[in-house]
């Protein structure tokens, strides 16, 4: 007997399918490609949050997820006995001139009062040795930023999610309830379903360069997002094409990212290139998640839209989409339900 399948193996899908499987379901997550073989299998894994201002429903459900982040990475590799490659490493980010550094003063006292204060947005000095070159020689620090190798996360979820009854397979019927995370392709099945535009694929090209900083911060600066990772390399990324010809492969607008972040941080200046990724992202109409029931088809849910935050997202949507799917509660903010897209 299945109570319950997830039909896509990304992060939004085994998420929710650990989130059933830890409240008893038995769980079978359906991909024809395997875990990871979409979005959720590039190479970055920045777990960032907003900015600590214009606070709204989006940006406090994201701090739930990732202030829960810790313990549940935790509890992922313990159940499943894989290393996701988690560790809340912290943020860098330059500050450029006197108005960037008025902007980040006030930014750290909003986020002592909207983080609760359990995490910290604060100005430091700039480290020559680790961080992004600053005009002003002063950097933002906060401690809420973590970060999981995108490699490593999806088949320790994976391998927790079996540890707990559940099953991955490549094929198999609808049995019990249906809970569709299938990324880019279910938004366009989903936008022809439904005859209008619920969302769209955005490419996205990311690089892993060969340099162990593992224990060092992530840095954000020049639009990119540089990354250390447990395995010793730096992931560095990414674009965000609307227009392309080819979802999967790369180009010279990858080039100009790893150029920009080498630019900011002199460190990774001779760093050699060790891998290479492109793939189409699942960006709803609303850019915020999509979740919740399907509207008028009895049994069936939606998990989807988890663009370039999918993986920061994953916790409370696992824990989201089980309450609602299991025992009908709905814990799901307004502007993330599927209706909120149509």
């Amino acid at each position: 007997m299945v109570d319950v399948t997830v039909r896509g193996a990304g992060a939004f899908g085994l998420a929710v399918g650990y989130g059933c499987a830890l409240k008893g379901a038995k769980v079978r997550v359906v991909d024809p490609q395997g875990p990871g073989a979409g979005s959720s299998g590039g190479l970055v894994g920045a777990l960032a949050p907003h900015v600590p201002e214009n606070w709204n429903e989006k940006k406090a459900f994201q701090l739930a997820s990732l202030a829960m982040a810790e313990d549940f990475w935790a509890e992922v590799a313990e159940t499943g006995g894989h290393d996701p490659g988690y560790l809340r490493s912290g943020r860098l980010q330059p500050i450029a001139d006197a108005a960037a550094l008025t902007l980040a003063r006030a930014r750290t006292e909003t986020a002592a009062l909207l983080w609760e204060g359990r995490f910290t947005w604060e100005i430091v000095n700039a480290d020559p040795a680790w961080g992004p070159l600053t005009p002003t020689g002063l950097v933002i620090r906060d401690t809420l930023t973590a970060r999981m190798h995108p490699r490593m996360a999806i088949p320790a979820l994976a391998a927790a999610l079996v540890a707990r009854g559940g099953e991955i397979v490549t094929d198999a019927p609808d049995a019990g309830r249906v809970v569709w995370a299938t990324g880019w392709q279910g938004l366009v099945e989903l936008s022809e379903h439904f005859g209008k535009t619920v969302g769209v694929p955005v490419k996205g090209q990311s690089a892993a360069l060969a340099y162990d900083a593992h224990a060092l911060p992530q840095v954000f600066a020049g639009g990119v997002h540089v990354v250390p990772h447990a395995d010793g390399t730096v992931a560095i990324g990414s674009t965000t094409e609307r227009e392309f010809e080819q979802g999967d492969t790369c180009d010279n607008q990858l080039d100009a990212v790893i150029a920009r972040a080498r630019a900011a941080i002199p460190a990774l200046a001779e760093a050699p290139i060790v891998s290479r990724w492109a793939g189409l992202r699942p960006r709803a109409k609303t850019r915020a998640p999509m979740l919740g029931a399907w509207p008028g088809r009895d049994g069936h849910y939606i998990a989807n839209g988890g663009f370039k935050i999918g993986f920061g997202m994953a916790p409370m949507v696992g824990t989201a989409m089980a309450a609602l799917v299991l025992d009908g509660e709905d814990r799901i903010p307004g502007g993330f339900k599927v209706e909120a897209n149509l």
